[in-house]
This record gives C-alpha cells, sequence and structure tokens, in this order.
C-alpha cells in the first residue's frame, strides 16, 4: 500500500469519527450516520489495500 493510499484512507477515516462526535453533540442522526458510513468505507479500502499488497508478495 502506497503511504499516499494509507494517508487518504485515515483522512477520510478522521473525517468520519469527526462527523460522527458532530452528530453525536447535535442530535443529527443523518450525520451521524454518514459518519460512521464514512468510517466504514475507509476501512474496506484499506482491507482492500492491504490484499492487493498480499498478492504483489
Amino acid at each position: 500500500m502506497s503511504a499516499v493510499d494509507k494517508a487518504k484512507n485515515k483522512a477520510e477515516e478522521l473525517a468520519g469519527q469527526a462527523k460522527e462526535k458532530f452528530g453525536n453533540a447535535t442530535d443529527d442522526k443523518d450525520l451521524k450516520n454518514e459518519g460512521k458510513a464514512d468510517q466504514v468505507k475507509s476501512n474496506l479500502k484499506d482491507a482492500g489495500e492491504k490484499v492487493k499488497d498480499a498478492f504483489r508478495s
């Protein structure tokens, strides 16, 4: 996995965490769920990159 991809995935995960926390603070369920979805998407991308790396080795 390239460092750029790793950084992008981490940034997306952190943005999702921030959205989720802000959604909790403001009682905005849509924003909270959007944050959770961003985190899941980031984790799936990260897992995909790890699979690609495993096949490259």
